[in-house]
């Protein structure tokens, strides 16, 4: 499984964070957010995971217009921390962009990759 990072920050944290929960089960690289969002879109990565301050704007806002917002979730905003049951339903939804704040990615990243790796 390939999964891109995209967003504005916490790039790296994001991706350690995901290498780390998935190991060898997963690839990750980091790009820009059209880059990202281009690779999902081309089947050369399967999900991508973005942060900024909003959770939406400038996390997945390359991911909506590329993917269509049919296929993104803003898992988190401010003041709104991340639930299972929104990712969950997400997930199952077939959503495969993610956009979260910066400060929830501890919390957002984790519940994300238990979802994906159980398919």
């Amino acid at each position: 499984m390939k999964i891109v990072v995209g967003g504005q920050v916490e790039k790296q944290k994001i991706a350690d964070l995901i290498k780390e929960i998935g190991g060898d089960s997963v690839q990750v690289d980091i790009k820009t957010d059209l880059q990202a969002a281009s690779d999902v879109k081309m089947g050369k990565a399967d999900y991508y995971f973005g942060a900024c301050h909003t959770g939406g704007g400038g996390a997945l806002s390359m991911a909506m217009a590329l993917l269509t917002r049919a296929k993104c979730e803003t898992v988190s905003m401010p003041g709104k921390a991340p639930k299972k049951e929104n990712v969950v339903k997400a997930i199952e939804q077939g959503k495969i962009a993610f956009g979260f704040t910066g400060d929830h990615y501890e919390l957002a990243v984790p519940m994300l990759m238990e979802e994906i790796l159980k398919k």
